[in-house]
């Protein structure tokens, strides 16, 4: 399976929480290739320069400690994100939706209006 970890799935692989086990189980699986998405990193990195979350470690420190693959953004998928429609109004799980999209990738979240996309969605809770 070929994954895009959401922001919040990326802090809740590092801490340990919140993920199914069967979430947990595909993200872990030698057959998975598991992607972070930059605009995962300047999410988070916001939300921590807004002293709303804590990190111990950097988004490129996680993806490296577990063998994550680094997913930048492209032209295409700023042309994808800018086409789809105003399902949802956060820029940055637009931009994973359309990476998603783009790359042929199960988006792993816990929002699952993001479903509403043509993306398919894996529920960290299911």
């Amino acid at each position: 399976m070929r994954l895009l970890l959401d922001s919040h799935a990326v802090l809740w692989w590092h801490e340990g929480r919140n993920l199914s086990v069967r979430t947990r189980s595909w993200i872990d699986s030698d057959e998975s290739e598991v992607f972070v998405s930059v605009v995962s990193s300047w999410e988070l990195g916001i939300k921590q320069a807004k002293d709303k979350i804590r990190l111990v470690r950097s988004v490129s420190e996680i993806v490296d400690f577990y063998g994550f693959s680094r997913l930048p953004v492209t032209w295409a998928h700023a042309e994808i994100a800018e086409a789809l429609p105003h399902i949802h109004g956060d820029p940055s799980d637009r931009m994973l939706v359309a990476q998603a999209q783009c790359e042929g990738l199960s988006l792993v979240t816990n929002d699952l209006r993001l479903a509403r996309y043509q993306v398919h969605v894996v529920p960290t809770n299911g």
